[in-house]
Protein backbone atom coordinates (compact mmCIF):
# COMPACT_ATOMS: atom_id res chain seq x y z
CA UNK A 1 0.00 0.00 0.00
CA UNK A 2 1.34 3.52 -0.95
CA UNK A 3 2.32 5.87 1.83
CA UNK A 4 -0.90 8.12 2.85
CA UNK A 5 -1.63 10.50 5.99
CA UNK A 6 -3.39 9.46 9.03
CA UNK A 7 -5.89 12.31 9.15
CA UNK A 8 -7.33 15.09 7.10
CA UNK A 9 -7.21 17.77 9.23
CA UNK A 10 -9.30 20.45 7.57
CA UNK A 11 -6.81 22.67 7.52
CA UNK A 12 -4.49 23.13 4.58
CA UNK A 13 -2.01 25.97 5.59
CA UNK A 14 -1.77 26.49 9.48
CA UNK A 15 0.41 29.60 11.38
CA UNK A 16 1.62 30.85 14.85
CA UNK A 17 -0.95 33.43 14.16
CA UNK A 18 -3.32 31.15 14.75
CA UNK A 19 -1.98 30.35 18.45
CA UNK A 20 -4.30 30.87 21.28
CA UNK A 21 -2.98 32.90 23.83
CA UNK A 22 -0.81 30.46 26.50
CA UNK A 23 0.29 32.83 29.22
CA UNK A 24 0.48 30.54 32.61
CA UNK A 25 1.40 27.54 30.23
CA UNK A 26 4.34 25.87 30.66
CA UNK A 27 6.44 23.92 27.80
CA UNK A 28 9.86 22.26 28.18
CA UNK A 29 11.87 22.03 24.82
CA UNK A 30 14.74 19.47 24.72
CA UNK A 31 17.34 21.23 22.53
CA UNK A 32 15.87 24.65 23.20
CA UNK A 33 18.87 26.77 22.89
CA UNK A 34 19.40 26.46 18.51
CA UNK A 35 17.72 25.21 15.86
CA UNK A 36 14.26 24.37 15.62
CA UNK A 37 13.97 24.20 19.23
CA UNK A 38 15.15 28.04 19.68
CA UNK A 39 12.81 29.14 16.97
CA UNK A 40 9.70 26.56 18.71
CA UNK A 41 10.59 28.91 22.33
CA UNK A 42 10.64 32.22 20.37
CA UNK A 43 6.92 31.77 18.91
CA UNK A 44 5.81 29.86 22.08
CA UNK A 45 7.10 33.19 24.34
CA UNK A 46 5.87 35.41 21.84
CA UNK A 47 2.42 34.03 22.61
CA UNK A 48 3.16 34.01 26.50
CA UNK A 49 4.17 30.55 27.17
CA UNK A 50 6.70 29.72 30.13
CA UNK A 51 9.51 27.94 29.20
CA UNK A 52 12.24 25.77 30.12
CA UNK A 53 14.79 24.66 27.64
CA UNK A 54 16.76 21.90 28.40
CA UNK A 55 19.83 21.59 26.40
CA UNK A 56 23.27 19.84 26.89
CA UNK A 57 25.07 23.68 27.00
CA UNK A 58 24.11 25.45 29.81
CA UNK A 59 26.21 28.89 28.40
CA UNK A 60 24.58 28.39 25.31
CA UNK A 61 20.84 27.75 26.73
CA UNK A 62 21.63 30.73 29.08
CA UNK A 63 22.12 33.14 25.57
CA UNK A 64 19.46 31.90 24.19
CA UNK A 65 17.33 32.72 26.94
CA UNK A 66 19.10 36.22 27.14
CA UNK A 67 17.59 36.88 23.76
CA UNK A 68 14.23 35.44 24.92
CA UNK A 69 13.82 38.11 27.91
CA UNK A 70 14.72 40.79 25.40
CA UNK A 71 12.24 40.29 22.76
CA UNK A 72 9.43 38.73 24.70
CA UNK A 73 10.23 39.43 28.64
CA UNK A 74 10.09 35.81 28.87
CA UNK A 75 11.04 34.19 32.04
CA UNK A 76 12.08 31.17 30.55
CA UNK A 77 14.38 28.92 32.65
CA UNK A 78 17.37 26.11 31.77
CA UNK A 79 17.32 22.37 32.97
CA UNK A 80 20.59 20.74 31.72
CA UNK A 81 20.33 17.84 29.55
CA UNK A 82 22.38 15.02 27.80
CA UNK A 83 20.17 13.02 25.74
CA UNK A 84 23.08 10.41 25.45
CA UNK A 85 23.67 9.71 28.81
CA UNK A 86 20.65 8.14 30.70
CA UNK A 87 22.05 9.17 34.14
CA UNK A 88 21.74 13.04 32.40
CA UNK A 89 18.01 12.26 31.32
CA UNK A 90 16.86 10.76 35.05
CA UNK A 91 18.84 13.96 36.61
CA UNK A 92 16.79 16.43 34.66
CA UNK A 93 13.67 14.77 34.89
CA UNK A 94 14.13 14.90 38.67
CA UNK A 95 15.28 18.81 38.70
CA UNK A 96 11.66 18.96 36.58
CA UNK A 97 9.82 16.95 38.64
CA UNK A 98 11.34 19.06 41.92
CA UNK A 99 10.18 22.51 40.50
CA UNK A 100 7.35 21.88 38.64
CA UNK A 101 3.39 20.84 39.20
CA UNK A 102 2.50 19.91 35.61
CA UNK A 103 3.73 20.34 31.97
CA UNK A 104 1.69 21.58 28.96
CA UNK A 105 4.01 20.60 26.37
CA UNK A 106 6.68 18.10 26.69
CA UNK A 107 8.83 19.14 22.44
CA UNK A 108 11.18 16.27 22.00
CA UNK A 109 12.86 17.98 19.68
CA UNK A 110 17.04 17.40 20.17
CA UNK A 111 19.04 15.36 18.19
CA UNK A 112 21.99 14.51 15.98
CA UNK A 113 22.55 13.69 12.19
CA UNK A 114 24.14 11.89 9.99
CA UNK A 115 27.14 11.11 12.13
CA UNK A 116 29.76 8.71 12.11
CA UNK A 117 29.51 5.68 13.87
CA UNK A 118 29.53 6.37 17.85
CA UNK A 119 28.58 5.29 21.13
CA UNK A 120 26.34 6.74 24.08
CA UNK A 121 27.84 6.54 27.25
CA UNK A 122 25.41 4.04 27.71
CA UNK A 123 27.04 1.80 24.64
CA UNK A 124 23.79 2.60 22.42
CA UNK A 125 24.24 3.70 18.63
CA UNK A 126 24.60 7.70 19.10
CA UNK A 127 21.44 8.53 16.87
CA UNK A 128 18.87 5.70 18.10
CA UNK A 129 20.65 6.57 21.32
CA UNK A 130 20.36 10.59 21.32
CA UNK A 131 17.15 10.79 19.06
CA UNK A 132 14.59 8.08 20.44
CA UNK A 133 15.90 6.46 23.80
CA UNK A 134 16.39 9.49 25.29
CA UNK A 135 13.48 11.22 24.64
CA UNK A 136 11.66 7.40 25.35
CA UNK A 137 12.74 7.56 28.90
CA UNK A 138 13.02 11.34 29.79
CA UNK A 139 8.82 11.22 28.48
CA UNK A 140 8.62 7.76 30.54
CA UNK A 141 10.03 9.92 33.53
CA UNK A 142 7.05 13.14 32.70
CA UNK A 143 4.74 11.88 31.53
CA UNK A 144 2.31 11.94 34.93
CA UNK A 145 3.17 16.02 34.94
CA UNK A 146 2.09 15.90 31.23
CA UNK A 147 -1.25 14.20 32.18
CA UNK A 148 -1.72 16.51 35.34
CA UNK A 149 -1.81 19.64 32.93
CA UNK A 150 -3.78 17.50 29.89
CA UNK A 151 -0.73 18.37 27.84
CA UNK A 152 0.71 16.99 25.04
CA UNK A 153 3.92 15.14 24.43
CA UNK A 154 5.37 16.73 20.96
CA UNK A 155 8.10 14.39 18.91
CA UNK A 156 9.94 15.59 16.03
CA UNK A 157 10.37 12.86 13.37
CA UNK A 158 11.42 13.53 9.78
CA UNK A 159 10.84 13.41 6.23
CA UNK A 160 13.70 11.12 6.59
CA UNK A 161 11.27 8.61 7.87
CA UNK A 162 9.84 7.24 5.24
CA UNK A 163 12.98 5.18 3.69
CA UNK A 164 13.69 4.07 7.24
CA UNK A 165 13.48 0.58 8.66
CA UNK A 166 14.11 -0.91 12.52
CA UNK A 167 16.67 -2.92 12.34
CA UNK A 168 15.35 -5.78 14.87
CA UNK A 169 17.85 -7.91 14.81
CA UNK A 170 21.11 -5.03 14.88
CA UNK A 171 19.09 -2.17 16.20
CA UNK A 172 22.36 -0.74 17.17
CA UNK A 173 23.60 -1.29 13.35
CA UNK A 174 26.75 -2.84 14.13
CA UNK A 175 27.03 -4.67 11.24
CA UNK A 176 26.16 -2.35 8.53
CA UNK A 177 26.77 1.16 9.71
CA UNK A 178 26.17 3.85 7.30
CA UNK A 179 24.66 7.61 8.89
CA UNK A 180 21.71 8.17 7.14
CA UNK A 181 20.59 4.65 7.71
CA UNK A 182 20.95 5.27 11.57
CA UNK A 183 19.13 8.59 11.00
CA UNK A 184 16.65 6.88 8.87
CA UNK A 185 16.00 3.79 11.72
CA UNK A 186 16.08 7.00 14.90
CA UNK A 187 13.58 9.19 12.94
CA UNK A 188 11.27 5.72 12.34
CA UNK A 189 11.61 5.20 16.06
CA UNK A 190 10.50 8.67 16.88
CA UNK A 191 7.07 8.40 14.83
CA UNK A 192 6.72 4.84 15.75
CA UNK A 193 7.06 6.02 19.63
CA UNK A 194 4.93 9.26 19.33
CA UNK A 195 1.76 6.64 17.69
CA UNK A 196 2.28 4.19 19.96
CA UNK A 197 2.51 6.48 22.93
CA UNK A 198 -0.94 8.00 21.77
CA UNK A 199 -3.03 4.57 22.09
CA UNK A 200 -1.55 3.87 25.03
CA UNK A 201 -2.76 7.00 26.46
CA UNK A 202 -6.38 6.49 25.03
CA UNK A 203 -6.49 2.73 25.86
CA UNK A 204 -6.43 3.89 29.79
CA UNK A 205 -8.35 7.05 29.22
CA UNK A 206 -5.84 9.37 30.09
CA UNK A 207 -6.32 12.97 29.10
CA UNK A 208 -2.45 13.63 27.86
CA UNK A 209 -1.98 13.14 23.94
CA UNK A 210 0.71 12.64 22.07
CA UNK A 211 1.49 14.13 18.23
CA UNK A 212 4.39 13.88 16.39
CA UNK A 213 5.88 16.32 13.04
CA UNK A 214 8.50 16.96 10.99
CA UNK A 215 10.23 20.32 9.62
CA UNK A 216 10.70 19.76 6.03
CA UNK A 217 14.51 20.35 4.95
CA UNK A 218 15.16 23.28 7.45
CA UNK A 219 18.46 24.73 7.64
CA UNK A 220 19.96 24.08 11.13
CA UNK A 221 23.32 23.79 12.81
CA UNK A 222 22.32 19.25 12.43
CA UNK A 223 23.43 20.05 8.77
CA UNK A 224 27.06 20.80 10.02
CA UNK A 225 27.17 19.61 13.44
CA UNK A 226 26.87 15.65 12.28
CA UNK A 227 27.47 15.25 8.29
CA UNK A 228 30.85 15.02 7.45
CA UNK A 229 32.66 14.14 3.94
CA UNK A 230 30.09 13.94 1.04
CA UNK A 231 27.23 14.37 3.27
CA UNK A 232 28.55 17.73 4.36
CA UNK A 233 28.84 18.60 0.80
CA UNK A 234 25.54 18.20 -0.56
CA UNK A 235 24.59 20.41 2.37
CA UNK A 236 26.31 22.86 1.90
CA UNK A 237 25.42 23.02 -2.17
CA UNK A 238 21.19 22.41 -1.44
CA UNK A 239 21.19 24.35 2.23
CA UNK A 240 20.59 27.65 0.17
CA UNK A 241 17.11 25.77 -0.96
CA UNK A 242 16.36 25.29 2.45
CA UNK A 243 13.43 26.72 4.56
CA UNK A 244 14.87 29.51 7.65
CA UNK A 245 14.56 27.84 11.15
CA UNK A 246 11.75 29.87 11.95
CA UNK A 247 9.92 28.30 9.23
CA UNK A 248 10.60 24.63 10.15
CA UNK A 249 9.61 25.20 13.39
CA UNK A 250 5.96 25.82 12.47
CA UNK A 251 4.95 22.32 12.50
CA UNK A 252 6.34 21.86 16.45
CA UNK A 253 4.82 24.71 17.33
CA UNK A 254 1.41 23.34 15.60
CA UNK A 255 1.57 20.35 18.01
CA UNK A 256 2.86 22.03 20.95
CA UNK A 257 -0.30 24.57 20.85
CA UNK A 258 -2.42 24.54 18.29
CA UNK A 259 -5.59 24.06 18.95
CA UNK A 260 -6.30 22.47 15.42
CA UNK A 261 -3.70 19.54 15.46
CA UNK A 262 -5.10 16.36 16.53
CA UNK A 263 -4.00 13.42 19.41
CA UNK A 264 -1.84 11.18 17.53
CA UNK A 265 -1.31 13.36 14.32
CA UNK A 266 1.34 13.83 12.07
CA UNK A 267 2.04 17.70 11.03
CA UNK A 268 4.59 19.14 8.72
CA UNK A 269 5.13 21.29 5.43
CA UNK A 270 3.00 20.61 2.00
CA UNK A 271 4.98 21.63 -0.86
CA UNK A 272 8.12 19.64 -2.84
CA UNK A 273 7.49 16.33 -1.43
CA UNK A 274 7.28 18.09 2.19
CA UNK A 275 10.66 20.00 2.31
CA UNK A 276 9.07 23.33 2.80
CA UNK A 277 5.69 25.33 2.48
CA UNK A 278 2.60 25.53 4.30
CA UNK A 279 1.75 22.92 6.87
CA UNK A 280 -0.63 20.57 7.43
CA UNK A 281 -1.06 16.90 7.49
CA UNK A 282 1.66 15.14 6.22
CA UNK A 283 2.69 11.56 5.00
CA UNK A 284 3.60 8.60 7.02
CA UNK A 285 5.34 5.44 6.11
CA UNK A 286 3.58 2.09 6.25
CA UNK A 287 6.27 0.99 8.18
CA UNK A 288 5.80 3.82 10.41
CA UNK A 289 2.31 2.69 11.29
CA UNK A 290 2.67 -1.17 11.68
CA UNK A 291 1.37 -1.68 15.93
CA UNK A 292 3.64 -4.86 16.22
CA UNK A 293 6.34 -2.90 15.06
CA UNK A 294 5.32 0.06 17.40
CA UNK A 295 4.78 -2.21 20.38
CA UNK A 296 8.25 -4.36 19.72
CA UNK A 297 9.87 -1.08 19.99
CA UNK A 298 8.39 -0.07 22.69
CA UNK A 299 9.18 -3.09 24.62
CA UNK A 300 12.73 -3.02 23.26
CA UNK A 301 12.88 0.34 24.10
CA UNK A 302 11.36 -0.24 27.96
CA UNK A 303 14.42 -2.88 28.09
CA UNK A 304 17.10 -0.50 27.11
CA UNK A 305 16.58 2.28 29.33
CA UNK A 306 15.54 -0.14 31.85
CA UNK A 307 12.18 1.66 32.70
CA UNK A 308 9.07 0.15 32.70
CA UNK A 309 5.95 2.49 31.46
CA UNK A 310 2.25 1.26 33.04
CA UNK A 311 -0.23 3.22 30.65
CA UNK A 312 -1.59 0.47 28.99
CA UNK A 313 -0.85 -1.49 25.50
CA UNK A 314 -1.64 -1.15 22.08
CA UNK A 315 -3.13 -4.67 22.43
CA UNK A 316 -6.32 -3.28 24.28
CA UNK A 317 -6.59 -0.71 22.06
CA UNK A 318 -8.06 -0.25 18.49
CA UNK A 319 -5.61 1.42 16.18
CA UNK A 320 -6.73 4.60 14.34
CA UNK A 321 -4.74 4.51 11.14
Amino acid sequence: MPNKKLFDSGFSAWTTKQLPDLSGKLFVITGGNCGIGFEAARHLAKAGANLVLACRDKEKAYSAIRTLQMNYNSNAKVVQLDLSDLSSVRAAAAELREKYAKIDGLLNNAGVMQTPQQRTKDDFEMQLGTNHLGHFLLTGLLIDLVEAAKGRVVTVSSIAHLPGVINFDDIMLDKGYTPSKAYSQSKLANLMFALELDRRLQAVGMSASSLACHPGYTSTNLVTAGPTGLLRLFYRIVTPFAQSGQEGAVPTVLCAAGTEAKSGGYYGPQLLCGLRGRVSDAVVSERAKDTRAQEHLWAISEALVKHKWHIGTSANCGSKN
